[in-house]
């Protein structure tokens, strides 16, 4: 498992050779589909199984599309089966405080940072200015893009605790761009879990936990692969590493449209996510609101 270089649990489960089956102790998985959308359930429940797998116990949600990049025509119809399954994380009222994690100067990290562009935060509104644009009822969220360590001195888990500690969310998402292990799956795939995220830990750069160990609130973390490792793709090519360089073998790959591409993906993970978090708008109010 530790050259599996991904961090989407369906695709460690997919090395151990394990997929669509809980014969591994500790481990269940199901597959549904919702309007052409794949959706594989991985819920680990052992310690054994997180060892083997290399991943934290608890529940990942695997949504497999066409291509978030991709105009399919159904934009709304998809934006909502991935808000349903968001939803289904969410504790059913309090604050919720939205981080979105990466680097917006360097395309491929900047999911986070695009998708709290469009995230609608609601914590400023109450009490009359509410009323009186229509607004009141709305669940209250707070959004925030804490940079990167070289550009703010600061981890980005540092800045979410203290943050956690003004505003005591009731839940924390966190939205990151990933590494997968299979060129298929970068900008069509999206994972959510409810184990937290460590930033970096796909391309061997793991910074510091956002977790409910470490900023005491639970962590949902939603995530896009936009890089793969330059060795899986050799891999799968010729069936060897063994005509990577050294060099090549720090190297990571993503889309040369990833410009389009992490634009159209931000924009359909944060529609998801204002429809989930505010389930009495529709999308035509979403979309009036964050413009």
């Amino acid at each position: 498992m530790q050259n599996c270089r991904t961090d989407l649990a369906l695709e460690s489960l997919e090395a151990a050779g394990e997929t669509g089956t809980a014969s591994i102790p500790g481990v269940n998985s199901w597959e549904e589909e919702k309007e052409g959308i794949r959706i594989t359930t991985v819920e680990i429940t052992h310690a054994e199984a997180e060892k083997r797998l290399g991943k934290p116990c608890g529940k990942y949600v695997t949504l497999q599309t066409q291509g978030l990049g991709r105009f399919t025509g159904n934009f709304e119809g998809e934006a909502s089966v991935i808000a349903e399954q968001i939803a289904g994380f969410l504790p059913e009222q309090g604050l919720v405080l939205v981080i979105g994690l990466g680097n917006s100067e360097i395309t491929p990290d900047a999911l986070g940072p695009y998708c709290i562009a469009d995230t609608l935060a609601t914590r400023h509104l109450s009490g009359e200015t509410a009323r009186a644009a229509g607004l009141d009822g709305l669940r209250p969220v707070a959004a925030l893009a804490p940079g990167v360590l070289g550009q703010t001195g600061m981890e980005a888990a540092e800045v979410a605790e203290s943050v956690c500690g003004t505003l005591h969310p009731a839940a924390v998402i966190a939205v990151d761009a990933l590494a997968s292990r299979s060129i298929d799956r970068l900008a069509t795939t999206i994972q959510i879990s409810d184990t937290g995220i460590s930033p970096g830990s796909g391309v061997q750069n793991r910074r510091k936990e956002l977790s409910v160990h470490t900023l005491g609130v639970p962590v949902i973390s939603i995530g896009v692969p936009t890089v793969v490792d330059m060795s899986t793709i050799a891999e799968d090519l010729t069936g060897s590493t063994e005509s990577v360089s050294e060099k090549g073998r720090h190297m990571m790959v993503t889309p040369r449209e990833i410009d389009q591409v992490i634009k159209q993906a931000a924009k359909m993970v944060a529609a998801a996510l204002n429809l989930a978090l505010q389930p009495t708008l529709n999308m035509e109010d979403i979309l009036s609101l964050t413009a």
